[in-house]
């Protein structure tokens, strides 16, 4: 048979030593996993089983490139986030085995259209509009396990224009990086190709176009975008 169309191109995330790169299947994507993100957003910090959103894997977008202010929106956000890639998976892989899943590590942003979130989260509607949308999606390189070993601590800071807005250290997740994959084989069957994004600390904001985001985590190489104006 014939294609009814041309199939997109694959994904590609390029790892540090560019000599490899990483086929994105899916991105999942954890909400509100640091206690101090819960309570500005107006949430319980409790231990409560974690939650689980999406983004298309065409939402990638490299470091070093630039994203258009989106439509829609008047309240354009940045969320830093430790990301975690997947070389394997598989149903109800137990906490303790999680770590075996781990392709490596990079820096990520999760943007949001913050006010297309909040109107669809008061009323009891799904977030896609806010959360997944192209280019919403930027990743620095990614750093496999090999090279970093398993991360569980570590410095994660946000800076915009040089100014510094999210402060924190990965072991302040609720849900470790092994209780997520573990909470997220129960409800998917993981493969190789997934990738995680594991929450952001406090400290969100909005950003205007002209405005530069670097986000930096202990071990792994920055994640620099420009915003630009709306096309």
């Amino acid at each position: 048979m014939t294609l009814t169309h041309e199939r997109p191109p694959a994904v590609l995330w390029n790892t540090a030593d560019g000599k490899q790169e990483f086929p994105i299947v899916r991105i999942f994507c954890v909400g509100r996993n640091y206690a101090a993100h819960a309570k500005e957003m107006g949430k319980d910090p409790d231990r409560d089983p974690p939650f689980f959103f999406t983004k298309f894997p065409e939402s990638y977008v490299p470091s070093g490139d630039s994203i258009a202010y989106p439509p829609g929106t008047n309240n354009y956000h940045f969320e830093a986030e430790l990301v975690v890639a997947l070389s394997g998976g598989g149903k109800d892989i137990p906490v303790s085995d999680a770590h075996q899943h781990i392709a490596g590590y990079g820096v990520g942003l999760d943007m949001t259209r913050r006010d297309l979130q909040l109107t669809a989260r008061e009323q009891g509607r799904p977030w896609d509009t806010g959360k997944n949308f192209e280019r919403s999606a930027p990743l620095g390189a990614l750093h496999l396990v090999s090279e970093t070993g398993i991360l569980n601590s570590g410095s994660i800071r946000l800076m915009v224009n040089g100014k510094v807005k999210q402060q924190a250290d990965l072991r302040d997740l609720i849900w470790s990086v092994d209780e997520i994959i573990s909470h997220l084989s129960q409800l998917y069957e993981l493969r190789a190709g997934d990738i995680i994004m594991t929450g952001t600390p406090a400290g969100v904001g909005p950003v205007d176009p002209g405005d530069k985001i670097l986000v930096e985590i202990d071990q792994l190489t920055d994640l620099e975008i420009l915003v630009e104006k709306p096309e």
